[in-house]
């Protein structure tokens, strides 16, 4: 898949990277293609150490097993995770690149609207969706208690 040059998007959702995932995802109306998008990112999810596998970093709410983790280093959390479906596995990619290196307070920031904004809605079921922001509801909890 192609890079986007971050100076053609502007930051609107909390970061630079998921800016630049969420234009890349609003930019077509196939939903295919978005589904292939999410599928691409699930790929490039490193494997979450066995360790980690925890209640506390279990997701709740999701109906694929969904595990998110962040830890605290220089100011910047820094996230890992898993999941045991392929496309809740590349939502929790979206979200671990488009949240990675920000400060906690940042990712308290993040505006939620950019999920509807990426158009995947379409293409997931509701529980997806709700999955999806579930996700990203452990992860500013888990920022929250880094700050």
């Amino acid at each position: 898949m192609d890079q986007i040059d971050t100076n053609s998007v502007k930051k609107t959702y909390g970061s630079a990277a998921l800016d630049q995932m969420v234009h890349r995802l609003k930019s077509t109306s196939d939903p295919k293609r978005r589904y292939e998008y999410v599928l691409w990112l699930a790929k490039k999810l490193p494997e979450l150490s066995k360790e980690l596998f925890l209640e506390s970093t279990k997701v709740k709410g999701c109906i694929s097993e969904v595990y998110v983790f962040g830890k605290l280093i220089n100011g910047k959390v820094l996230w890992e995770g898993a999941s045991d479906a392929l496309i809740t596995k590349g939502l929790l990619s979206l979200l671990i690149i488009g949240l990675n290196n920000l400060t906690p307070k940042e990712v308290l920031l993040v505006d939620e609207s950019f999920i509807q904004e990426t158009g995947l809605k379409a293409s997931l079921t509701p529980s997806r969706s709700n999955g999806f922001l579930n996700i990203l509801r452990k992860m500013k909890a888990q920022a929250k208690q880094l700050s």
